[in-house]
């Protein structure tokens, strides 16, 4: 079953917009996001879905435009995109092409009917082939690429991970084995790296430590890795359990696609029982009750889809949303700030998927991702689907 936060937002979006559609997002196939027959769920239909897929799977065979932040120490590194990432090489850049990955197994396996469902399979299987897999992996154990993706790519590949692991699926069970090698070295890079870090990276883009962190921890217990799963959750606290009055309203900077203050909280209460995450809360943002409605946390708007970052404000409601939605959840029952907190997620995840499929590639290579996230319940109820 969907969560009890999931229900309340169907229904403030069925009160705003008075018909069975909760949004229409704007996209070239004119697919609509649909509340489904059952009145205590919020879903995807398969169109919207198979709409998505499309757009990625145009993504991830894009190889150019292409960012690659690569630390080069011979010419003989001087290589295309798809030479050194034979599997994610796409969709403008690594993390990207990733969590496009990501969508595509998700679609696939909530959607196995979808309209582009024997596609999705044929590039995922051409993707994600073992050789591919061994020369990512083989790539990232340079030395001088110890730091190329941490910790957002990282965190991408362990979610993308942690979908296969749970697909019963003949294809899924292949991939899933052929992504080990680059597992194991992240986890390696992880480790390493965590007692090092003396400080959380505070930001509202790829670098935020909290969102790492979460995915990490998700996936730590989803493949029972206790000492893992132990120093995320010291370093979480180390680095968070003391803050306080959080300055929600110098958020977001112009670039912004997270909310570092939200990313913070939807670690926290993955950590915390209701009553700790309650007491954490209200000394994080003690104002929260006025700021979700006086305009200080509220949805923006993107000024230009065609600049590649200021469309990061699109993914920043989408951001929102699943963030708002998570620490609702997280809250005891009849505490006073769920219905709020729900109400807000509402409003932004209608706004974010205004922007999803704009037909602008700066946009479209990640955009659904967020989306995709953002109304599956992802990392709200690990157990779920």
């Amino acid at each position: 079953m969907l969560s009890i936060c999931a229900v309340s937002i169907c229904a403030v979006l069925l009160g705003w917009m008075n018909t069975a559609a909760v949004v229409q997002a704007q996209a070239k196939s004119d697919a609509e996001i649909q509340v489904n027959d059952r009145p205590d769920a919020l879903s995807l239909d398969a169109a919207t879905a198979n709409a998505w897929a499309q757009m990625v799977l145009d993504g991830v065979n894009t190889e150019f435009p292409n960012k690659m932040p690569i630390v080069y120490v011979g010419e003989d590194q001087l290589k295309s995109p798809r030479e050194n990432f034979p599997a994610f090489y796409g969709c403008f850049d690594w993390h990207s092409s990733v969590h496009g990955h990501w969508l595509l197994v998700r679609t696939l396996r909530l959607f196995p009917d979808m309209e582009s469902a024997q596609q999705v399979r044929w590039e995922l299987n051409r993707h994600l082939s073992a050789e591919n897999l061994k020369q990512e992996a083989q790539f990232f154990a340079r030395e001088e690429h110890k730091t190329f993706e941490r910790m957002y790519g990282w965190a991408w590949y362990l979610r993308l991970v942690m979908e296969l692991d749970r697909w019963d699926d003949a294809d899924a069970k292949s991939w899933r084995n052929h992504l080990r090698p680059l597992e194991t070295l992240l986890v390696d890079r992880i480790q390493a790296y965590l007692p090092l870090l003396t400080f959380p990276i505070r930001t509202g883009q790829h670098t935020d430590t909290a969102f790492a962190l979460g995915q990490i921890l998700d996936y730590a217990r989803a493949m029972e890795l206790d000492d893992l799963e132990q120093q995320v959750i010291d370093r979480a606290k180390e680095f968070y359990a003391r803050d306080e009055r959080y300055p929600v309203q110098y958020e977001p900077s112009g670039h912004d696609f997270f909310s570092s203050c939200w990313n913070e909280a939807d670690l926290m209460r993955r950590i915390l029982d209701a009553q700790d995450f309650e007491s954490w809360l209200q000394q994080f943002v003690p104002e929260l009750a006025t700021q979700l409605t006086d305009g200080t946390i509220q949805p923006v708007s993107v000024s230009d889809v065609t600049d590649g970052k200021l469309v990061h404000l699109a993914g920043l409601n989408l951001h929102r949303a699943w963030c708002l939605r998570s620490v609702a959840e997280s809250l005891p029952d009849g505490q006073p700030l769920r219905q709020p907190l729900v109400e807000s997620a509402a409003r932004h995840l209608r706004s974010g998927l205004n922007y999803v499929n704009s037909g602008h590639y700066e946009g479209d290579h990640w955009l659904a991702t967020f989306a995709l996230y953002a109304m599956t319940d992802v990392g709200i109820d690990e157990s779920e689907p």
